[in-house]
């Protein structure tokens, strides 16, 4: 894991009966914050980047005919090819159908015609999920050859989030009441206990970490080359504590 974190801070109120000179410099935002006590409000960011360990794709058949009965037939044999192909690589549980549909294909001979029935369409697509990210290449191109058509959602993810994300909160937290103890000293002042202490909202993205595919042997079809990349999970904290002598 490699983390990056980074704070922001700002004194949003200081507010002290004993301290005159500094009650003048009291941000209009104390006065949706009523106190009688002096606190120092801070924030505090961390990110932590860790590689993916789970891969979601969706794997599919499309297929054109002149009747429905014919494309669903057709759509069917191939789907089924494509699934047992499948089957071989991941769990049966970790496969799941998302798409079916049959439809009409139209065509407009002239402009104000009425449509006609050209054919049909049947799509099916099967939502894969692979635990093992070195097999993300090969199922892909086994998917292909044995005839899926359609290669979509490829996305990669954590099983558990929760425990990374948890991490980032606390040092998240921490960097907040680093700095709030750092303006306190500052005022020669020092924190007396947490007031308040909320999670701001974060967003999860994809980061730039790329990875090479390695090459193919000699005489063979290439793989599909996948650069798999870093998952940033954020987590940004605002605190405020009670400041006194």
């Amino acid at each position: 894991m490699v983390v990056n974190r980074f704070v922001k801070t700002a004194v949003i109120a200081l507010a002290w009966a004993a301290l005159p000179a500094l009650c003048q410099r009291v941000s209009v935002d104390a006065t949706l914050h009523t106190t009688d006590k002096p606190y120092i409000q801070a924030s505090g960011e961390a990110t932590i980047s860790v590689k993916p360990d789970q891969a979601v794709i969706e794997i599919g058949v499309v297929s054109e005919g002149a009747t429905v009965a014919l494309v669903a037939a057709q759509n069917a044999r191939q789907t089924h090819t494509v699934v047992s192909e499948l089957a071989h690589l991941v769990r049966d549980k970790n496969m799941r159908t998302t798409t079916y549909s049959v439809r009409p294909n139209y065509e407009y001979p002239k402009p104000g015609a009425a449509p006609t029935i050209s054919g049909y369409t049947a799509t099916n697509v099967v939502e894969v999920t692979v635990d093992d990210l070195g097999q993300v290449s090969g199922l892909i191109d086994a998917a292909t050859r044995s005839g899926a058509n359609v290669i979509r959602k490829l996305q990669y993810q954590l099983r558990d989030p929760g425990s990374v994300r948890a991490r980032a909160l606390r040092e998240a937290a921490a960097q907040a009441r680093t700095s709030a103890e750092a303006m306190a000293a500052g005022l020669g002042l020092k924190v007396l206990r947490v007031l308040s202490v909320e999670e701001a909202p974060s967003e999860e993205g994809l980061g730039m970490y790329k990875r090479a595919a390695p090459p193919a042997p000699s005489g063979t079809t290439p793989a599909t080359p996948l650069e798999i990349g870093m998952i940033d999970l954020d987590a940004s904290v605002v605190v405020r504590v009670e400041i006194g002598q």
